[in-house]
């Protein structure tokens, strides 16, 4: 209860224009964590914020919250799956960060707020901005608040996969952690959601394990709690991200991991099979089928990845034909 109350006094809850207002006329610099009510706000964000308040005080540094679906001056930034973090001062927006890339956040705030600073002190002029990236050029996929898919594929040349913050390090209190050492690393978390697993999800997702012994205690383990499931890519021209996730997880068995891979994230959060921390895809073809079985919703603009169609279906109820290359892990 107490960290709840630590994230509230943290960041102000902007839900009415009157206190949209109130926040545009606050004294310094305020960043607003713009959200859409399916997904959330940005979690990995808060630690960060809670520590430049520390080192740089509460005085001229302000953190909003802001449902985009709430505010009509919000209105074009609906449907988007992408972090959006605005930054104002003097009721001027002076700087915008997309996607949860902690250093880029950081290292906004601190040159914002110093120019703030700045102009507070001499009394110069805001270097005020226009939001003009407000495009179907932006992202990887796009949402409507219902969790339907928008009408329109949005356009983008990056590839995506799957990652999975098992229960073990969800109920362990891990996930958040987990998640910036993710975005450090030069991953791009496009979408990230908290879901319990079905016990037909997992079974279908883990098919190809059917045979195992331990595909009983996996798919309980799987359904067990919450989990988080993460949709990464990485930037133009660096490694394929599903090569560079699987390396970055380490080896499954978590004892294999910390000898071999100690500074991998099974490594560090894996304790025994199953409770490894992560799970990856195993290749392109992989991720894509996982995708498309867990976000069924979402319509990917990629040549390599299935286009999903635009239909609700509920968790465990699509069926795939059995595939004896699906290898999630």
């Amino acid at each position: 209860m107490g960290s709840r109350k630590k994230e509230a006094a943290l960041q102000v809850n902007i839900s009415t224009q009157e206190l949209w207002e109130e926040m545009l006329s606050s004294k310094g610099l305020t960043v607003v964590d713009v959200y859409q009510g399916w997904c959330g706000p940005c979690k990995p964000a808060v630690s960060l914020f809670q520590k430049l308040r520390l080192e740089v005080g509460p005085d001229l540094l302000h953190f909003a919250l802001a449902e985009a679906d709430s505010l009509d001056v919000l209105n074009k930034y609906r449907g988007r799956c992408e972090p959006t973090f605005l930054f104002y001062a003097g009721g001027e927006l002076v700087a915008v960060v997309r996607g949860a890339n902690a250093p880029l956040l950081q290292k906004t705030i601190l040159d914002q707020l110093e120019a703030e600073k700045q102009v507070l002190a001499e009394g110069g002029e805001r270097k005020a901005i226009k939001d003009e990236a407000l495009s179907d050029e932006d992202g990887c996929l796009s949402r409507g608040k219902d969790g339907r898919a928008d009408e329109d594929v949005v356009s983008s040349e990056k590839t995506c996969t799957l990652a999975i913050i098992k229960p073990d390090a969800v109920v362990h209190g891990k996930a958040d952690e987990i998640m910036v050492k993710i975005q450090e690393a030069g991953f791009d978390i496009l979408t990230s959601e908290e879901r319990t697993m079905t016990e037909a999800e997992m079974r279908l997702f883990y098919q190809h394990r059917a045979g195992e012994e331990a595909f009983e205690k996996l798919v309980r383990h799987m359904c067990s709690g919450p989990s988080h499931l993460l949709i990464l890519t990485r930037t133009e021209g660096a490694e394929d991200v599903v090569t560079a996730w699987r390396d970055f997880m380490g080896p499954c068995d978590p004892h294999v991991a910390r000898r071999e891979q100690p500074e991998s994230l099974r490594a560090q959060y894996g304790t025994e099979m199953p409770c490894n921390a992560v799970h990856g895809s195993r290749d392109r073809e992989d991720a894509n089928k996982e995708l498309a079985l867990l976000f069924p919703n979402f319509r990917f603009t990629d040549t390599e990845t299935p286009q999903v169609p635009n239909t609700q279906v509920e968790p465990g109820l699509l069926s795939l034909p059995p595939d004896p290359h699906l290898r999630g892990q």
